[in-house]
């Protein structure tokens, strides 16, 4: 969509396990502005209720205007959405809401966080971990390839730097010529 990672306001709903991990990917690749949410609202400095060691330790790295509120307080304006959370904790008017061209990564599975047919013309780019959607995000697309080359590296972990070329390996194989709104990422067998 022609947005640069740098400049993008990313609002990560869920920040758990996946959402964390999911967060220290984007920094990696350049993203500055993540605001996370839970189900107790938005993560921030000065919050006490629902917190726990890893999310006051990404707090240091996330958030950085400190914003406070609900999703549909911090969306306003938000160029991507990446949902690891629950069904239905995202509607259409959040969707409208956001900055010109939004990115929807709806990864709830089953049933993600709003339907794709909900936003389709409205949101630019949409997402699920869904196999009978466009763009299914699924991290069996890493798997085993990332395993068999850290084994013939003989590395004794996995990097960030592995992940993010790893990422960025996946990304490559979509041609410029294949790439649009409904071909952002392979599919399970292009890989």
């Amino acid at each position: 969509v022609g947005k640069r990672f740098e400049d993008l306001k990313v609002v990560v709903n869920g920040f758990g396990a996946s959402g964390v991990a999911c967060t220290k990917m984007m920094l990696s690749a350049g993203v500055k502005n993540i605001i996370p949410c839970d189900s107790v609202g938005v993560i921030y400095r000065g919050r006490t209720t629902g917190m726990n060691s890893e999310k006051e330790e990404m707090l240091k790295v996330v958030n950085p205007e400190n914003a406070q509120g609900t999703l549909s307080d911090v969306i306003k304006g938000a160029d991507v959405f990446l949902g690891v959370s629950k069904p239905g904790s995202l509607t259409r008017e959040m969707v409208k809401s956001m900055a010109k061209d939004p990115i929807v990564f709806a990864l709830a599975n089953p049933v993600p966080e709003i339907m794709p047919e909900e936003i389709t013309g409205i949101a630019r780019i949409i997402a699920t971990g869904r196999s009978d959607y466009f763009n299914q995000v699924n991290n069996s697309l890493c798997f085993p390839g990332l395993f068999r080359g850290a084994l013939d590296a003989r590395a004794v972990r996995i990097t960030q730097g592995m992940k993010l070329a790893a990422a960025e390996a996946i990304a490559a194989c979509v041609t410029p010529e294949q790439l649009s709104e409904n071909y952002i990422i392979p599919g399970m067998f292009k890989v």
